[in-house]
């Protein structure tokens, strides 16, 4: 899962031509996001990988700095016998390995008792997205791992500095999806289900964690070898709908929490 913060749908499909090119060709399935609420980071993070909303798994804000108390993604991989990775913000590191972080001995880890269990992170919300990717790369070549995350910040860190009508942040898009064309031809041949989506959008105020369609509608571009694409569906989906998905692809249980029913 390509986890690209701040990514805006109209951003994505107005900027990201590869996957596009995809789309057309039936080599991917595009549909569009219904954000939860409230449009921000760490409690979207949580929404992405639990299949709740705020209210039920309690990361109500970006200020919430514990563990996850539910069942998640990551946790039902490891209890199947798969193993995960991840790049990522170091908020994914406290919210699924250790809360609070340390930058010194959480940076990066390798230990099968977690439940990122190869886990790369970073601090800077400037931190490259180029590295971020190529890191995301390595970890794949690596250990193979059966999830992988990948959490690049650019489009949100362009977006809360100049704003989403921005060049800047118009442009990330663009720059994401020509630096990530490499990397999903090489996964698909592994034989990789990939999906690229957003936690939240942004407005032209820089900011978001508001109720407007800005900040609500994130594109899911979902990649399958072997199975050909829908094309843009047309379709509108929940956020909740995500972590059942991903358990699905990975051959996992669906924890009972999942209630939204899985998009494949």
């Amino acid at each position: 899962m390509i986890l690209s913060d701040a990514l805006r749908y109209d951003a994505a499909v107005a900027g990201m031509g590869y996957l596009g090119h995809l789309v057309e060709t039936r080599g991917a399935s595009l549909y569009k996001v219904i954000g939860e609420l409230p449009s921000m980071s760490r409690p979207m993070y949580e929404t992405v990988h639990t299949g709740l909303p705020v209210s039920e798994h309690g990361v109500v804000s970006n200020a919430v700095v514990r563990r996850s108390t539910k069942a998640n993604v990551f946790q039902s991989a490891v209890q199947a016998g798969r193993t995960t990775a991840a790049a990522a913000y170091y908020w994914f590191s406290e919210l699924y390995n250790r809360a609070p972080y340390d930058p010194i001995d959480d940076r990066e880890v390798d230990d099968e008792s977690l439940l990122i269990q190869h886990g790369r992170f970073y601090t800077q919300d400037d931190y490259p997205d180029l590295e971020l990717f190529r890191t995301g790369g390595a970890l794949v070549r690596k250990f193979e791992p059966d999830y992988l995350l990948l959490h690049p910040m650019g489009m949100d860190y362009m977006g809360e500095t100049y704003g989403a009508d921005s060049s800047q942040y118009r442009n990330r898009a663009i720059f994401q999806d020509m630096w990530l064309a490499t990397l999903v031809a090489e996964w698909v041949e592994r034989g990789y289900n990939i999906l690229v989506t957003g936690d939240h959008g942004i407005n032209a105020d820089k900011l978001h964690g508001g109720t407007t369609p800005e900040v609500r509608e994130v594109p899911l571009y979902l990649v399958r070898p072997i199975i050909q694409g829908k094309g843009d569906t047309g379709e509108i989906l929940s956020q909740l709908q995500i972590a059942p998905t991903v358990c699905k692809l990975l051959g996992v249980p669906i924890p009972e929490s999942m209630q939204a029913p899985p998009v494949v």
